[in-house]
């Protein structure tokens, strides 16, 4: 199985919804986490990934469905590999006409009926063929994923309050404003002491809280909401070697490797994959 990726983008004018279409072989997915769902059918071999502290195994036939800020890795369960479709919908787009959001307690769930329809989705959302028709596809499609493992949503559960204790309460409260901090400045990042002088913790006991709200320590969620902010820039239209800067990498060869481990594709490659979907047939993409 040849290695390939390509990231689509389409926009209805009201919700950005991004699509990866890809096989891998070798290719290891660092762990990290998604600010969208990820909701993805394997289409060749099988993949497996680390989540919510058990390891996952998606083959042809089952749906994976991962929340919002869950940490997860991603690589292949036999060296021929593995490819996929996946979708990643914000909330607001995946709940829309819903009257409340669900929780996916199973990330891998066998159901052919809600595979065809994800599958047909994104197929119909790459082609670009009818814009309509996939609209469609898409809505019927993430219904039936809601209707068919969606969960009401216990009381008191947050993504980031796994595993704390009653004590740390006042301290997880803390964390929006240890993250605001964090992406004020992405080019220059504060010191570990000056965040936990910030929100009157102890590096320590900051360093603790954050990871257990967050799943990340300070330094790593920040590179991730790097290649985030990375990813909105290149399909916009700035080149990597812009992009590095203004999100805080060293350089573009530093940006390449983060975003390759988080993404499984290049900047480059992100950027021109979404750029090819906007432009007009026959003008040339740029360097």
């Amino acid at each position: 199985m040849a290695e390939s990726a390509e990231w689509t983008r389409v926009d209805d004018g009201r919700h950005a919804l991004d699509l990866l279409t890809a096989s891998y072989r070798r290719h290891q997915f660092v762990r990290h986490s998604h600010a969208t769902y990820a909701i993805g059918v394997v289409t060749c071999g099988e993949e497996q990934f680390h989540y919510r502290g058990a390891l996952r195994r998606a083959g042809v036939g089952s749906l994976a469905i991962l929340e919002p800020g869950e940490p997860h890795d991603g690589m292949g369960v036999r060296p021929e590999g593995w490819a996929y479709r996946v979708l990643y919908p914000s909330e607001s787009l995946l709940f829309e006409g819903h009257p409340e959001r669900a929780h996916f307690r199973e990330p891998v769930v066998t159901d052919p009926r809600s595979v065809h329809l994800i599958r047909a989705a994104h197929v119909e959302l790459t082609s670009g063929v009818d814009p309509l028709a996939a609209q469609s596809r898409l809505a019927w499609a993430f219904a039936a994923v809601i209707q068919r493992h969606g969960e009401r949503r216990s009381e008191g559960r947050g993504g980031g309050e796994r595993g704390l204790k009653a004590a740390d309460a006042a301290a997880l409260r803390k964390v929006d404003a240890i993250r605001d901090r964090l992406l004020a400045n992405l080019r220059c990042a504060p010191s570990l002491r000056e965040l936990a002088a910030g929100v009157e913790l102890s590096p320590y006991h900051m360093l603790r809280v954050f990871r257990e709200a967050t799943g990340f320590p300070p330094h790593a969620w920040l590179v991730l909401e790097r290649v985030c902010h990375a990813r909105h820039l290149l399909a916009a239209g700035r080149s990597p070697a812009d992009v590095a800067g203004v999100v805080g990498f060293a350089d573009q060869a530093h940006l390449t490797r983060w975003f390759k481990r988080v993404t499984g594709v290049t900047p480059g490659a992100f950027r021109n994959s979404v750029q090819d979907r906007r432009r007009p047939a026959g003008v040339e993409s740029g360097a």
